[in-house]
């Protein structure tokens, strides 16, 4: 139990240190930044639920008003910003992330992490991001759809990451993947 608390605090700090990376600022106001990065790793090591649950304690500190998503911003106000469904749809994505992995037995660690990072990291992720920066600008999920291709390359990019980062974990200590035990 100790454990399982002690990762979901770790990896909340990770996504909150993947924060510090300097923002990449896009006009329309979504940045590109590496926090996504944490978000997939939450669900390739710590597996479903944990990983769901490491996303909302960092959401709960962002809600209270700690700056911790890149640039510095905190506070409720950034839950009625273009972020929001991107926002909303984090822990959902570590979950189906964590889910894909540990389901997923089949070929190599890295491969199925990856998979599971571009499928719960990425797709499930715009499901909810578009419909929300859509909203929250006032366009049309087409239109808000072509905002996001900015996106693509660096989220491919990051999931290729996260599923090396978990296969070397996985070699390294074994245990520690915990959507493998």
């Amino acid at each position: 139990m100790e454990r399982n608390v002690v990762l979901i605090a770790l990896f909340a700090a990770l996504i909150a240190a993947l924060g510090l990376i300097p923002k990449i600022a896009l006009p329309f106001g979504v940045p590109i930044t590496a926090q996504s990065l944490g978000i997939m790793l939450c669900g390739t090591v710590l597996g479903a639920k944990r990983g769901a649950l490491a996303v909302l304690l960092f959401l709960l500190l962002v809600a209270i008003g700690l700056p911790l998503l890149a640039g510095g911003r905190g506070g409720l106000g950034v839950f009625a910003s273009p972020t929001v469904g991107f926002l909303i749809g984090f822990p959902i994505a570590a979950f189906v992330t964590g889910l894909i992995t540990e389901k997923w037995r089949a070929g190599p660690l890295w491969l199925g992490a990856g998979i599971a990072s571009v499928i719960g990291g990425i797709v499930v992720l715009y499901a909810f991001g578009i419909p929300g920066m859509a909203f929250m600008l006032d366009k049309t999920l087409v239109e808000a759809t072509g905002l996001i291709t900015a996106f693509i390359p660096g989220d491919v990019i990051k999931a290729a990451l996260a599923g090396m980062l978990t296969a070397a974990l996985a070699k390294a200590r074994p245990a520690s993947v915990l959507s493998r035990a």
